[in-house]
């Protein structure tokens, strides 16, 4: 149990920068062709460490499954985030990562049969309830396209991360990330090569650095990490853990990007985090 929680803490801090190295990373590059890019590095990686330490390949029932990993993870978060960060600034969106952990568990109950009490439901609304009032105010410039698209992002992720962990019970962490991510290569590379830019020459050094961050980090060493403390730990306990993504965000996003943290985004990611954290506990 321990050995999941501190693997699950590793996987949090190093999905933390994703948002803020996605932000730098928009500067130089369009997010078709970020979210592509960033798998095919990532999918590169994943085969070398096959074909290093070879696995048994996943059963035919198993395709389903990385699928929607793949949808997820692969595809879906790092595009619908890419996207949203063209919209809004990454401090305003690690405020929607704090819907994460209800996300994961919402999809580990109804992916596991789990009946959670009354009192999980009432925290899920009131947290819901601050991400809506926190999108809709006017204390930090706000977009509707943006939280919208941060929303369809929370959603997919948790998808992700709760089928992705119970293929991890089976087939191991990072096979589950890798395996997703080849499923995903044919049509990220397709999309990679028709979105590529015409020219590099006024891609920053930053950017640059953004799409590696995402490409080696939060597409594959992060789920390593993530993956196999979901499946040592449990789906709910230890996905609690990306409680602490909103603050380890913020923190990078003022100090990476140069980004200002009101104290009305401060104090929505501390009600979110206390209700999610209310959820899990009734869960």
């Amino acid at each position: 149990m321990a050995r999941g929680w501190w693997s699950g803490l590793i996987g949090v801090i190093i999905f933390s920068g994703s948002l803020p190295a996605t932000r730098i990373a928009v500067s130089g590059f369009t997010p078709l062709f970020l979210t592509s890019a960033r798998a095919v590095i990532a999918a590169l990686l994943g085969a070398g460490l096959l074909l290093l330490l070879p696995q048994k390949r996943p059963a035919r029932a198993d395709i389903g499954p990385l699928t929607v990993v793949a949808a997820g993870v692969v595809i879906g978060f790092p595009l619908l985030t890419a996207l949203a960060l063209e919209h809004i600034t990454a401090a305003r969106s690690i405020v929607f990562i704090g819907l994460l952990p209800l996300a994961t568990a919402l999809f580990g109950v109804l992916r596991g049969g789990e009946r959670p009490k009354p009192a999980f439901w009432l925290f899920s609304v009131v947290g819901a309830a601050t991400v809506a009032g926190f999108a809709l105010g006017n204390g930090v410039p706000s977009s509707v396209v943006g939280d919208l698209l941060m929303v369809g992002a929370v959603l997919l992720c948790g998808l992700g991360y709760a089928e992705g962990a119970r293929l991890s019970r089976r087939l191991g962490g990072w096979q589950v990330i890798s395996w997703a991510l080849l499923l995903a290569l044919p049509l990220m590379l397709a999309v990679a090569v028709a979105t590529r830019p015409e020219t590099l020459a006024p891609v920053t050094a930053a950017a640059w650095a953004g799409l590696a961050y995402v490409s080696v980090f939060s597409m594959l060493v992060g789920f390593v990490f993530w993956y196999r403390g979901l499946a040592l730990g449990g789906i709910a306990a230890v996905g609690q853990l990306q409680l602490l993504q909103p603050f380890f965000g913020l923190a990078l996003a003022a100090f990476l990007v140069g980004e200002q943290v009101s104290s009305t985004m401060i104090a929505a990611t501390l009600l979110v985090v206390l209700c999610v954290a209310g959820a899990r506990r009734f869960a």
